[in-house]
């Protein structure tokens, strides 16, 4: 299972953090990604990761301010989000899943993750 948490309130152009605490299987080893549920939108993956990290994709809307990275030793996944804005607030949830194959590309569909966080509600106002 994987454990996701670090969201909150936030003012226009500040930073978080979010965790995501894995148990069970090393994350590492698999598919990783950030979903964003915005309201009134579909829930979209905003950056995902490649088994060993061969690959890295962000959304071109955070592209520059968010990075997600791998801590093996804790079994965790951060997304570090800077420049926060409004547009930005949202429930976010990290998803874990494919195969441990190493490839070039990671899966930006949800349908390819099998393990999911509960989310994390992102808030962005003044």
């Amino acid at each position: 299972q994987v454990v996701d948490s670090g969201g909150g309130l936030v003012q226009p152009g500040g930073s978080l953090r979010l965790s995501c605490v894995a148990s069970g299987f090393v994350l590492d080893k698999y598919h990783v990604a950030w979903f964003r549920q915005a309201p009134e939108k579909d829930r979209e993956a905003v950056s995902c990761r490649s088994p060993r990290a061969h690959a890295i994709n962000y959304a071109d809307s955070v592209k520059g301010r968010f990075t997600i990275s791998i801590d093996n030793a804790k079994n965790t996944a951060y997304l570090q989000m800077t420049d926060l804005q409004h547009e930005d607030a949202g429930i976010y949830t990290c998803a874990a899943g494919g195969d441990q194959t190493i490839v070039n590309w990671c899966h930006k569909r949800e349908s390819a993750y099998g393990t999911w966080g509960q989310g994390t509600q992102v808030t962005v106002s003044s």
